[in-house]
């Protein structure tokens, strides 16, 4: 048994851009336990969903496709040609997949375009109907987090588009955590009347997740310290005025922190009574236990595949994980059959 979990876990390892299955049964550190690949030759996965099927689809951020997932098959749904890649972290990025999708074949998607990062509904093969616009798109610091809360609404997480100035400010939509409805109309029960801001003074957030109905969301740092945040309605979580912990009065420091050079935390997920969160800089995912509204020590898991993007509890109990380590930041492009031929 051994000998065949390292095999399955060399196989793994050796993708270059792979999404990863951790068994079901897996108990405690999950990545002493077989893993089996169920996808190669990516681009760069964003963001890993679930249809009413219990079939996987995902984004790939810099060839703007959607694809299905279904055992080991992978399939192209479409490709979202208003999407545009800023040679850095914007492209084709968060999804979340329609309540009614058996019905209406719809998702809806966070991208960048030439002007901005927006928020659409799309049925697939057909034209984007933007519902949110105007949150600010720079090379990098997109944000691009899209889920549905534990409340029935859309939540997204912003960048603050390299501009630090946008995160202290209510009236635009960089660097805050947003929630709306499948109009984009605000949420009921947001702080500001109108306003589908939730929460400000973020720099980079990315990943967003819900143990019962608390959130929490991952956040990059500048060049000292990256963050879980427990995301509550109009708190004030710092940037640019703190970056980790402060005590800067009306600024809300965040629930776990670590070195920029551990980290890079884009996707997180509650699994098995943990958060999940991967991480592109640190490449490796960290475990930390979750008790209440307690967060325990974080553990580091799966170090061997490199930067991991996507944490993605599936319907059938496994835990799914989208490595991009073809992504440079733009130089070389994800594209380069160089780096696609390494996966060999």
């Amino acid at each position: 048994m051994r000998a065949r979990r390292i095999a399955a876990a060399a196989a793994c390892t050796a993708a270059v851009a792979t999404l990863c299955v951790v068994p079901a049964s897996a108990q405690g550190d999950p990545s002493a336990l077989a893993e089996r690949t169920l996808a190669t030759k990516l681009d760069i996965p964003w963001d890993i969903e679930f249809l009413p099927d219990g079939s996987g689809i995902f984004t790939e951020r810099d060839t703007r496709k959607i694809k299905k997932i279904k055992g080991t098959t992978v399939t192209e749904l479409d490709t979202v040609e208003q999407a545009q890649t800023t040679g850095g972290e914007g492209g084709l990025l968060g999804l979340a997949v329609s309540k009614t999708f058996a019905t209406d074949n719809s998702v809806f998607i966070y991208y960048s375009t030439a002007n901005d990062n927006r928020i659409a509904k799309l049925q697939l093969g057909g034209t984007p109907q933007p519902i949110v616009t105007g949150i600010p798109k720079n090379r990098y610091h997109n944000g691009g987090g899209l889920e549905w809360g534990p409340d029935g609404f859309l939540w997204a997480t912003t960048g603050d588009g390299q501009n630090t100035s946008t995160a202290q400010n209510w009236n635009s939509l960089g660097g805050k955590v947003l929630r709306f409805d499948t109009a984009g109309k605000a949420a009921a029960g947001n702080p500001r009347a109108g306003s589908v801001v939730y929460s400000i003074g973020h720099r980079n957030v990315q990943g967003i997740t819900w143990v019962g109905n608390t959130a929490y969301a991952t956040e990059f740092g500048n060049s000292r310290t990256d963050e879980i945040n427990r995301i509550e309605a109009g708190k004030n979580y710092g940037w640019p005025t703190c970056e980790g912990n402060c005590s800067t009065a009306g600024m809300t420091n965040p629930v776990k922190t670590w070195s920029t050079s551990q980290a890079g935390p884009s996707g997180i997920a509650f699994y098995k009574n943990a958060l999940y969160v991967g991480a592109v800089t640190g490449k490796r995912v960290w475990k930390i236990p979750v008790n209440g509204t307690s967060l325990g020590t974080p553990q580091s898991v799966f170090t061997s595949y490199g930067r991991v993007r996507a944490v993605a509890p599936a319907p059938d109990g496994t835990l799914w994980l989208g490595t991009s380590n073809q992504d440079n930041n733009g130089s070389p492009s994800s594209n380069d059959d160089r780096i696609i031929s390494t996966d060999g």
